[in-house]
């Protein structure tokens, strides 16, 4: 059986070869993700050629997604690069600081003392130094230093609890969607979501950035702000899916609340029938190290057994030193994860509600292809909405998504248990269920003899039109 749990790795310099790339893509690689944080419009769109040549040399589908980087809420630059921060001794954040010191540092994020007060606790590069406001006297923020440590240029600041007023959108991501347009991304990942609001605003700005580059893409929302977590809800239902962003909201929530969060997160975006990303420190070992740790192995495999769609590289091949090696360590953690879990799909379906037909039909292949052991479930789709309501249930079974579409293909490459395929368009559907069997003996999925379930739209070429199903012997129409 194909890996059903999907891996995104972050392209950078150590993977920005092709011959790299292309065997990053044979290690596993479904999405390449670009961060936006990194790089120019045009390193983006060469990067983009490159992944397109890269996964068609490959044989296969990639995704890409556009990772927006957000507000910048960070301390500004040091004198010297860095500077040491002593335990007891008081620190000022100047929003009108020029070079910083041991005593100050100026503030990228210019609002920052307007959002908080005295009593608050800032935590600065990832949590590791922790400053306790005592007061803010106009542009500067007074404070105790509570854990010190080596502060160096343009570390990030959080506020425990969260409550920093920035906008998710920035002027440079708004032009960073326009890029990511130009490269023809599929998804694109929104940084610092607070609200349905943010979510919805980036939708349409790139869709319409998209309109003359042929491109719609998904939304995805991270989730690294604690003020998104009550609000998890109406931000799943305004996106495509979230991504459990697990450095910036650790921060903000405190690392113990993290693994429960996790969990929640991602029954929730099942439960809505949206995708769920995993990531943030998966095999940072990985960077410098050969092997992952231990504990970073019952990382990824939880988190597969949580349920997630993918799970996430970063600098592990943007700029580490195995960006081959971390893929193809990560996709044998993943399979043997997605071997170990247990099917409960009857008890899965108890007080469903169907709402629409291609939802009952795509229920209906799945309870069918369980019961009497099928070798495959087939979906001739155009949207790719059957499989992602398929891929929302546990099933050991693999979906094979045919799709005419390019870009479609290209989506469902993220979605959990989901493997597409390219088949040529056909208004004929006894034409077209042939031509499906032929194409999934080509590529190994079934052998002749297997039983199949298939399901399929009529009139064909409909977004959404599934309505039929139908139970095939591999052999009686290839």
């Amino acid at each position: 059986m194909p890996r059903s749990t999907k891996i995104v790795a972050t392209l950078g310099p150590a993977s920005s070869d092709k011959l790299v790339l292309e065997r990053m893509l044979a290690a596993g690689v479904d999405v390449v993700r670009f961060n936006f944080s990194h790089g120019t419009a045009e390193d983006h769109l060469a990067r983009a050629v490159l992944v397109r040549d890269a996964a068609a040399a490959s044989g296969r589908e990639v995704a890409i997604m556009a990772d927006l980087q957000g507000p910048k809420i960070r301390v500004g630059r040091f004198e010297g690069g860095k500077a040491e921060l002593r335990n007891g001794a008081r620190f000022v954040l100047d929003a009108s600081a020029e070079l910083g010191s041991a005593e100050r540092v100026g503030l990228d994020y210019k609002d920052l003392p307007r959002d908080v007060k005295a009593g608050d606790v800032l935590l600065l590069n990832d949590g590791l130094i922790v400053l306790d406001v005592e007061r803010v006297a106009g542009a500067e923020i007074h404070t105790l230093v509570r854990v010190g440590g080596e502060l160096s240029n343009n570390k990030g600041i959080n506020k425990q609890g969260g409550g920093l007023s920035a906008p998710a959108l920035t002027a440079k991501d708004v032009r960073d969607i326009e890029t990511a347009m130009a490269c023809g991304a599929d998804y694109v990942a929104v940084s610092f979501v607070k609200n349905r609001t943010d979510v919805e605003m980036a939708r349409r700005l790139a869709t319409i950035a998209g309109e003359k580059h042929g491109v719609r893409p998904d939304i995805i929302a991270k989730i690294e702000r604690a003020e998104a977590v009550p609000l998890l809800r109406e931000i799943l239902d305004a996106a495509d899916g979230i991504m459990v962003a697990r450095g910036d909201l650790a921060v903000e929530v405190g690392n113990a609340a993290v693994p429960a969060l996790q969990k929640r997160m991602i029954k929730m975006a099942r439960e809505q029938n949206k995708l769920a990303i995993t990531a943030t420190q998966m095999m940072e070992s990985m960077i410098v190290n050969a092997v992952p740790t231990r504990a970073e192995v019952s990382d990824v495999a939880n988190a597969v057994l949580d349920g997630t769609d993918a799970v996430m590289l970063s600098a592990e091949t943007a700029s580490g030193r195995y960006p081959v090696e971390v893929v193809e360590a990560m996709a044998g953690i993943v399979l043997e994860a997605d071997r170990s879990e247990t099917v409960q799909l009857d008890k899965e379906f108890l007080d469903q509600t169907f709402l629409r037909v291609d939802q009952s039909i795509a229920y209906g292949a799945l309870f069918t292809a369980f019961h009497l052991r099928c070798a495959a479930i087939c979906a001739l789709t155009e949207s790719g909405s059957t499989t992602l309501w398929m891929s929302r249930h546990d099933v050991d079974i693999p979906i094979y998504a045919l799709t005419p579409s390019p870009a479609t293909s290209r989506k469902l490459a993220l979605y959990r248990n989901v493997h597409p395929l390219l088949l040529p368009k056909t208004d004929d559907r006894d034409a077209s269920l042939a031509q499906a069997e032929r194409l999934l003996l080509a590529h190994g999925c079934v052998k002749r003899g297997d039983l199949i379930v298939l399901t399929v739209g009529e009139p064909m070429g409909q977004p959404g039109g599934t309505n039929t199903l139908k139970i095939v012997r591999v052999g009686e129409h290839a």
